[in-house]
């Protein structure tokens, strides 16, 4: 798959007003340098095609580094987003159920599953038999009942043991956990013989030509990549992973990001059984936010976007047909995409500062007229707003 370098004068938004090329590029500038970001990417879709692709700042703000889209930026949870894709595969080729409880694939119990780093195992759920019951889609949709990640726990909970739990029936609620991805990634591990970087490098990144683009730190990403910085915008060091995480451990950029992106589209367009499965509402969220103690809070706010998740992608409701989003969050990198399959329009950001995210709601709706994107569940508040 092959991107052409064509930056076009006009955009078109979802709702068909335009802005000119220029005049975005001056925005982004202009809310870059309000909010302090030090580095931003962007790329947007127009009829499916890739019609603007930028990058903006410094890759270290230190020596002045300019960005480039042919940087590696950590992913953080978009990693999620394409092991989504992966999972929406094994499924179509009939490798996994995602409605059989992940213990019917194991001959063994499943706190006993290898997961590499005894400290990340499963031996926690041994006296919980509820874990019998998890299966792929509720580790994908979010709804197994774990926390986050087992040394954080969740809100208003100050145990803090660092024992994985399950908190509540697993899928009768929404509470987002990167446990839940680990968990299905090692099972998936098992069932196939393989590990999850030999899986995507062979499922998705060959085929779709993201050569800068892996769940372990290659070496030749050493000569090309930025710094994640502070919301003071100190450099953070980078971290080298060595251990492909399907939960936050991918290492990619803009350019190879829009290659993904690209086939989701044309998938779509070609009513694929992948995008089918993938894009599925599996969950109704109805909770006041992703994140924080307001994830532990009900409400129909966002019943109006019908917002759900899906195979590890966001799902909401437009006048203009659905909008399947994936945000990622860590370590001085903050990154959103959307896409709106039905209008064949899409816009993925990436960003190498803590302050990106305060700059979102506004970008999103300059950019392609996204104001479906529930900012305030996302908590993307805008950096010059004090109260919402």
């Amino acid at each position: 798959m092959v991107l052409k370098d064509e930056t076009r004068p006009i955009i078109y938004r979802i709702d068909s007003t335009k802005i000119e090329t220029s005049k975005l590029n001056e925005k982004i500038q202009i809310l870059m340098d309000s909010a302090s970001v030090t580095g931003l990417t962007i790329s947007i879709f127009n009829n499916n095609q890739n019609i603007y692709r930028e990058a903006f700042g410094y890759a270290n703000f230190d020596d002045r580094t300019p960005l480039k889209t042919n940087h590696s930026f950590y992913g953080a949870s978009l990693s999620k987003a394409v092991f989504g894709y992966l999972v929406a595969n094994l499924a179509k080729e009939g490798v996994l159920d995602l409605d059989k409880p992940l213990q019917d694939y194991l001959d063994f119990p499943l706190y006993q599953l290898k997961s590499g780093d005894k400290w990340r195992g499963f031996q926690d759920l041994k006296h919980d038999k509820r874990y019998k019951s998890i299966t792929a889609r509720m580790c994908m949709s979010h709804t197994t009942g774990f926390q986050n990640w087992r040394w954080i726990d969740r809100p208003g909970n100050f145990e803090n043991d660092n024992k994985l739990k399950i908190f509540f029936e697993p899928g009768t609620e929404c509470f987002y956990s990167g446990e839940g991805m680990m968990l299905l990634q090692y099972v998936v591990e098992h069932i196939t013989g393989r590990g999850l970087e030999d899986l995507a490098q062979e499922k998705i990144f060959k085929p779709l030509e993201m050569r800068n683009t892996s769940y372990l730190w290659q070496e030749r990403f050493t000569d090309k990549y930025c710094n994640g910085h502070t919301n003071k915008q100190k450099v953070i060091k980078k971290d080298k992973r060595d251990k492909a995480q399907a939960a936050g451990s991918m290492e990619t950029n803009l350019i190879d990001y829009t290659l993904f992106a690209k086939h989701l589209l044309e998938l779509y367009k070609k009513k694929s059984e992948i995008t089918d499965i993938l894009f599925y509402p599996s969950f109704r969220i109805r909770t006041k936010a992703q994140f924080g103690p307001l994830s532990l809070e009900k409400t129909t706010e966002y019943d109006s976007i019908q917002l759900s998740y899906a195979l590890g992608w966001g799902r909401l409701q437009s006048p203009f047909g659905p909008g399947v989003f994936k945000e990622g969050h860590g370590e001085g990198f903050q990154h959103y995409t959307i896409l709106f399959p039905e209008q064949e329009m899409a816009i993925l950001i990436m960003s190498n500062s803590d302050n990106a995210e305060s700059i979102f709601k506004e970008l999103l709706e300059v950019a392609i007229g996204d104001i479906y994107t529930p900012w305030k569940w996302e908590n993307y508040v805008p950096y010059n707003l004090s109260d919402v």
